[in-house]
């Protein structure tokens, strides 16, 4: 594994960056490429990070298994991979990982991780001539070891493809589908304390130009995964992979990639309930986005005010110049621009692509991100700037 120490003044701010770490590297461990990436830190201090181990190259579809690492030591080292999913040829991606902090038959804390599995190339499951799937596997002992898989499809997905399962006739004729991709998160104050949201996309009907067909929602679960709820769609035809935040009072954000890529920024939208509803929804212009993934994860400081990390590349044309930006108003205007990492790079190709966040301590968080051509995913820390 790589490690090194950097330090670099930027935008008035000293900036740490801390560690850097090679967590999965293509053509290694029995994967051809790792992508997607996710990561939380567990109660007892270590981060687990998540990725999809795509056996043979590139492809969205294919022989993709779901894959996990462990760092004891915030970052700086990690294990051999642990394997947790496999549908042997088949797909299984997005994974959305959540530490349940609040179920008192587990007091430990239970570790859910939710994901997707599909049988075609997601044009084609657009078409309707495959099914992307919805599932729950949970660990009891901060996943050392796994639980069997739960579909929750019918509850959190809106199919018509009664060929594939009888029991997939809803009207609605949602077709493609995708978790997040990035963790999910759990309420940890307030009215909906305990709820588990996962940010999600689907489409809807044969496709339509320039994308029309996306939307992006979310769905929820206030009894610890044994049912669930679907949130209401985000407004904009487009709208696509999503990811969100818990703010005071009940009240969340979600951060949104415009699949259209007609308006290159972020999507960001506001809920009053938990999730349920939102009560705003706007294009962020300070939150420029080359129509590619984003992370989005709140904390509190040391007065107990809500801060908001946003990461996401910031160059509008191409995947390159990952970012974190800051809020100290609950979303409403982005500050301290933190480079992350750029290159120069030739046309039409890609340097950092999607990226996840984790909360480390009171100065530091940090992030898993895609780097070189996909071909690395790499661990970083980050000093958090003073507000």
């Amino acid at each position: 594994m790589r490690f090194l120490l950097a330090f670099c003044l930027l935008f008035n701010s000293t900036i740490l960056f801390a560690q850097e770490t090679l967590v999965f590297e293509g053509g290694k461990e029995g994967h051809a490429i790792y992508r997607i990436p996710a990561i939380i830190s567990i109660p007892n201090g270590d981060l687990l990070a998540f990725a999809e181990g795509r056996v043979n190259g590139f492809d969205d579809f294919g022989d993709i298994n779901l894959v996990m690492k462990r760092s004891s030591d915030q970052g700086k080292t990690w294990s051999l991979l642990q394997t947790i999913v496999d549908f042997d040829s088949l797909q299984a991606g997005n994974p959305a990982p959540v530490i349940d902090l609040h179920d008192p038959e587990f007091p430990e804390g239970v570790i859910y991780l939710f994901y997707n599995s599909g049988n075609n190339h997601e044009y084609d499951v657009r078409l309707n001539k495959g099914v992307r799937e919805v599932w729950m596997i949970r660990s009891l002992d901060l996943g050392k070891s796994w639980e069997d898989p739960v579909n929750i499809t019918t509850q959190v997905h809106k199919p018509n493809n009664p060929k594939f399962n009888p029991n997939y006739t809803n009207p609605a004729d949602w077709r493609h589908y995708a978790n997040t991709p990035g963790h999910a998160f759990q309420f940890q104050k307030g009215k909906f304390k305990g709820r588990i949201f996962v940010a999600a996309n689907h489409s809807e009907g044969n496709p339509q130009t320039n994308s029309k067909d996306y939307q992006a929602h979310g769905f929820f679960t206030d009894d610890h995964g044994k049912s669930f709820q679907i949130s209401e769609s985000i407004q904009f035809p487009g709208s696509n992979e999503s990811i969100a935040a818990e703010l005071p009072e009940g009240r969340m954000i979600m951060s949104t990639r415009n699949q259209r890529g007609d308006i290159r920024q972020r999507i960001l939208a506001f809920s009053e309930d938990g999730g349920a509803t939102w009560s705003e929804q706007y294009f962020e212009e300070s939150l420029t986005d080359p129509v590619c993934q984003g992370s989005i994860l709140s904390f509190e400081d040391e007065n107990g005010d809500t801060i908001l990390a946003h990461s996401n590349n910031s160059n509008p044309n191409e995947r390159n110049n990952l970012t974190i930006k800051w809020s100290k108003d609950l979303g409403k205007s982005w500050i301290k621009p933190t480079e992350i990492d750029q290159k120069k790079i030739p046309k039409n190709t890609t340097w950092t692509a999607y990226s996840d966040l984790v909360y480390l301590s009171k100065n530091q968080m940090g992030i898993l991100y895609e780097r070189n051509d996909y071909q690395e995913i790499v661990f970083k820390g980050v000093e958090i700037p003073a507000f």
